[in-house]
């Protein structure tokens, strides 16, 4: 099942399209949104279907930066209830993590993961999908977004050290040189924002202790309320921490609350295992990599949680029926408008 996000994630949509002579209704229908959502921000709609409908449009309108152009003139308000968040918190650092845990509320099928090591935070963000679904638009805005929430409050002076997104280069970058003013690194093996650690302790002037209590309170009311089903909950964690090398059924019920034993009833009580989600994620994960970048095959090896390029294949080739290298091949000769294979027998 996809995950729901607000309609505001479609702010400027229309005006994008416009710009490019693209029929924004006729996008609409083809995605299977209906055009309220256009005018009704808190609406929530399937995530899958805004990921089809920017590249879709962005393929209409001949260019590669869709929704980095969607993005440029975003404002806090575009949150919704999450605004309320960067307004009344300490710090940037403390603004972030809220963010991250609230994030939820108004994407569920986005994933924020705050690294931070020896002077460097990385803001690592994974967009959860099912099955072969081209991301990189929506990739494009969430990471545009981010920036330009965080230029807002550092000043249009700060700049991250890096952007980084896991898809191939466009053919011309100089609107994502321009937008984020630092080295852009595409083919990366994440999507995310490289900063210094110092940037994140700048207070907010605004900070108002009392307040930012009362939000984390209001806004976990709205979360207990809205909370997903734990399957999907368990697949967002999953995603989450697959590419940090921490994955494993220990770290994840801890993340949500439980011991491993816990996890293991509650999972199989949905009829599933905690290996048969790790699968279904590594399958989504691989077929992102492989027909979207152009990694060696043992970067997405470790990418995966695979010691061994070998070990790699083997699973690939038992879910696939067919080797990485080959399933890559038949990804770059599918002609444009064919529908490739979603995925192995048993995904999505």
């Amino acid at each position: 099942m996809s995950g729901l996000v607000r309609s505001a994630s479609l702010t400027n949509y229309v005006e994008v399209a416009r710009s490019f002579d693209v029929d924004h209704l006729q996008q609409l229908r083809l995605a299977g949104l209906h055009p309220r959502c256009l005018l009704e921000p808190d609406l929530k709609i399937p995530t899958d279907a805004v990921a089809q409908l920017l590249e879709s449009s962005a393929r209409e309108a001949g260019v590669d930066d869709f929704g980095l152009r969607m993005a440029q003139t975003r404002k806090l308000s575009n949150l919704g209830p999450l605004a309320l968040l960067w307004r009344d918190e300490p710090t940037i650092r403390s603004a972030l993590h809220a963010f991250r845990d609230f994030l939820y509320l108004h994407n569920q099928g986005l994933v924020m993961n705050i690294e931070e090591s020896g002077g460097v935070v990385v803001l690592r963000m994974e967009q959860v999908t099912l099955g072969n679904v081209s991301v990189r638009q929506t990739t494009e805005l969430s990471i545009a977004v981010t920036h330009r929430l965080l230029k807002t409050l550092l000043g249009n002076h700060w700049h991250p050290s890096m952007v980084c997104f896991r898809h191939a280069a466009p053919l011309d970058d100089s609107r994502h040189r321009r937008v984020f003013a630092t080295s852009v690194q595409f083919n990366s093996l994440m999507d995310g924002i490289v900063c210094r650690s110092t940037d994140f302790d700048t207070a907010l002037p605004s900070a108002d202790p009392d307040m930012a209590r009362y939000v984390h309170q209001y806004l976990d009311s709205i979360r207990e309320e809205s909370r997903t089903a734990l399957l999907e909950q368990v697949r967002q964690m999953i995603w989450m921490l697959l590419p940090t090398g921490r994955c494993s059924v220990e770290q994840v019920a801890a993340n949500l609350g439980f011991d491993r034993r816990t996890l293991h009833r509650k999972l199989a009580l949905e009829g599933e295992t905690f290996s048969t989600l790790l699968d279904q994620v590594r399958a989504e994960l691989a077929m992102r990599h492989l027909a979207h970048s152009n990694h060696p095959l043992g970067e997405i090896a470790g990418v995966l949680g695979f010691s061994e390029l070998s070990a790699f294949s083997r699973w690939f080739s038992r879910h696939f029926d067919c080797s990485p290298s080959n399933w890559r091949a038949r990804q770059a000769s599918c002609k444009p408008g064919s529908r490739p294979r979603q995925g192995p027998p048993g995904f999505p």
